[in-house]
């Protein structure tokens, strides 16, 4: 073999050798590949890393006084990374470890636990979840001082995926007001409509992807710590939202109730201090679905509720008196062909305008407004737009129901459109828009955007405030105005509601009760409802409650079956609020306890208790016939001190009292006297400051425990 032959061969031959080296190369691929590629791929997947968002804690929801209605509390779950275990340790605690986990969860025997984590740590698998039950932070201190657990998270293993659960201290108490949200974003009420600033900003930080797709953060420098959640303070009182809440449960468990809203407002600052919304889910149970007092699906016909407007609108429009007259017939009266009747079945007659609204005739109104109105019922629909019904109220919170409120221009507009408009029907408003309305008749005039949160706040940092805004500067004259607070004090004076006034208080309202539109046909399902304020001399709350399609006779009406709810929650305030804290513009009257013997009398009386109960009076005890005394405790002794009752023609300052004595003073002043709580005691404060002067036809409440 010559030279060149020899080269020609080594040349083919070191040709082979690539071919054959390369068909071993991409036999290895595809072995990887077909064979292997599951492996790696794991593999890839187990040392992946990436900067992850770490999610921040999310603010928490308050009362008005600081009690928590909704938070964030931290729940973990379980995992172990057996790999990190020394062998020394694993051998020794194994056994240990695999007791506690049995006994702390109590679903697999120790020896499975055991054998679960000893062929993990043998395959080299770096997480392990233990369990899907989720612990609280305090049993996780408790798992970390664990056998193994203890020697660390770098060497002990495990590892607490931490998991956020959102809690409600007070549970199904204004649970639809305080909503949700989810983790596509979703949900309803105040977690919702502030949810940009509950939910916070994320941090990140260095994640090491994990077998079963979970993630191990790797703290470095790149981490970035979340910026957690603002809180927000609402303006809910949370006994009175309680009070509220039974009150109504008990009204539609007896009536069989599809379901039932209840809002409470403050009338001069709009605060919303109840919300309830209960809603039939089962035989007698009741809870917080939907929110009926704002959404959609509670704004519907409103019913003898909205006759004040229609009230309103005559006043305005005319010279109209209270003591003016209407007849009424005998229950039935025609309108363009449509027979409209009144609840008493023989009709009411002759009646005054104040009666109308007292006696709530649908006839007599209707007439009313059909005769001054109908040629130019815009002028009608004028009223109520300049009281804004026509449109929603503008609330920070989400899913606010669109008023309806029919126009001549429609096709759904007829000749019979507007007398039936004026009892509250062919048009369509939600609760709170109605409570809004008397709202501002309580409150002189003033309509008032309705409040529900207060502040936005970080830790003890106030960030945003939000104050009432005015709807309305003036809803009608004063003439009008007085007018109307007359009506609806005798509603429950001498009309539908009589039945729940009051003793010592006074409320005022209307009651209203609507036939239910179904399947475009009004039905026998009723909405009853009754709406007003108290107390009528110096209003602080409103209130409305709603009942849909109470069962029974002696649940028919709005006066008794929402009359009643109302009439409870005052009630309560009554004692609660009213008396120890009356909203009058005074300071040295608001006192709430009375000793025993902090007292004002006359002397002689005194004198006279004194000797029966052998006390020393001291020497510079005033003796005059016509001086008041004030007795105070001073330690074991007793200070006396005059009390100055003004001249004849100024307020006096009744504190310590006894009722008989103020009474006695005030009528000789020609001031007419009301009274709250006992029957006898001691004034505890009054509706007017001490000082004011007398006016003719001066009325003022005392307090009395």
């Amino acid at each position: 073999m010559n030279a060149k032959q020899t080269i020609v061969l080594r040349t083919r031959l070191a040709f082979l050798s690539l071919f054959i080296f390369g068909l071993v190369i991409i036999g290895k691929l595809i072995h990887i590949q077909i064979f292997q590629g599951k492996h790696w791929r794991q593999r890839a997947k187990e040392i992946t890393l990436a900067l992850r968002p770490i999610p921040p804690t999310r603010g928490s929801i308050y009362a008005q006084d600081g009690n928590l209605l909704a938070t964030s509390l931290p729940f973990y779950e379980l995992a172990i990374d057996p790999c990190v275990i020394n062998e020394k340790s694993f051998s020794k605690q194994i056994s240990a470890l695999s007791h506690q986990l049995n006994s702390f969860y109590g679903d697999l025997p120790a020896q499975t636990y055991q054998t679960l984590i000893t062929q993990a740590r043998a395959k080299g698998k770096r997480y392990l979840l233990l369990n899907n039950k989720h612990v609280t932070y305090q049993e996780k201190q408790q798992i970390s001082q664990w056998p193994i657990f203890r020697d660390g998270r770098l060497h002990g293993g495990a590892i607490f995926n931490k998991i956020e659960k959102r809690f409600k201290p007070f549970q199904e108490l204004g649970a639809r007001t305080i909503g949700f949200i989810n983790k596509e974003g979703k949900g309803v009420g105040l977690e919702l409509s502030f949810d940009t600033a509950l939910r916070g900003i994320p941090g990140k930080a260095l994640y090491q992807k994990l077998a079963g797709d979970n993630w191990k953060i790797i703290t470095d420098s790149s981490t970035k710590d979340p910026i957690h959640g603002y809180d927000i303070i609402t303006t809910i009182d949370i006994h009175l939202q309680d009070v509220a809440h039974a009150s109504l449960l008990k009204v539609l468990q007896k009536s069989q109730a599809n379901y039932g809203v209840v809002i409470v407002m403050e009338v001069q600052t709009g605060e919303i201090k109840a919300m309830v919304n209960l809603s039939k889910v089962g035989n007698d149970q009741y809870k917080e679905v939907y929110n009926y007092a704002i959404g959609s699906h509670g704004t519907t016909e409103p019913g003898s509720s909205f006759k004040l407007v229609a009230m309103l609108a005559l006043l305005e429009e005319t010279n109209m008196q209270l003591t003016d007259t209407v007849d009424t017939g005998n229950g039935k009266h025609q309108f363009y062909g449509l027979t409209m009747r009144d609840a008493k079945t023989n009709g009411y007659g002759v009646l005054t305008i104040q009666e109308v609204l007292e006696k709530s005739s649908n006839i007599g109104l209707a007439k009313l407004v059909d005769n001054q109105f109908s040629v130019n019922p815009e002028r009608f629909l004028a009223y109520i737009y300049k009281l804004g019904l026509h449109q929603p109220l503008g609330l920070p919170l989400k899913g606010e129901g669109m008023p309806l409120i029919k126009h001549p221009s429609q096709s759904s507009w007829s000749k019979v459109t507007l007398p039936w408009m004026s009892m509250g029907y062919e048009l369509q408003l939600s609760p709170l828009q109605v409570l809004t309305l008397y709202n501002a008749v309580a409150n002189g005039g003033k309509m008032i955007q309705p409040l529900l949160v207060k502040e936005i706040k970080n830790a003890n940092t106030t960030l945003q405030t939000f104050q009432s805004r005015v709807l309305n500067e003036k809803i009608c004259s004063d003439s009008t105005l007085s007018k109307l607070k007359t009506m609806l004090e005798g509603v429950v004076e001498r009309g539908t509601a009589s039945k729940f006034r009051h003793g010592f208080y006074q409320l005022a309202g209307k009651s209203g009760t609507s036939n239910k539109l179904v399947n475009g046909k009004y039905s026998s399902a009723t909405y009853a409802s009754f709406v007003g304020y108290f107390p009528v001399d110096n209003p602080r709350y409103s209130c409305i409650v709603v009942v849909d399609d109470p069962q029974g006779e002696q649940f028919h009406f709005g006066g008794q079956v929402a009359a009643p709810v109302v009439k409870e929650i005052a009630d309560r305030l009554a004692g609660k609020d009213l008396v120890s804290a009356p909203a009058v513009a005074t300071t040295s009257t608001q006192k709430t306890t009375l000793p025993a013997t902090n007292q004002v009398c006359l002397p002689q009386d005194w004198i006279i208790i004194s000797e029966a109960l052998q006390i020393q009076l001291p020497a510079s005890f005033p003796t005059a016939a016509t001086t008041w005394i004030k007795v105070i405790p001073d330690g074991k002794h007793k200070r006396y001190q005059k009390q100055n009752l003004g001249s004849d023609t100024e307020i006096p300052d009744l504190f310590g009292m006894n009722l008989n004595d103020a009474l006695f003073i005030l009528e000789n002043r020609g001031i007419t006297v009301k009274r709250q709580g006992p029957a006898s005691g001691y004034i505890t404060s009054q509706s007017i400051m001490p000082g004011t002067t007398i006016a003719p036809g001066t009325a003022i409440t005392l307090y009395l425990q």
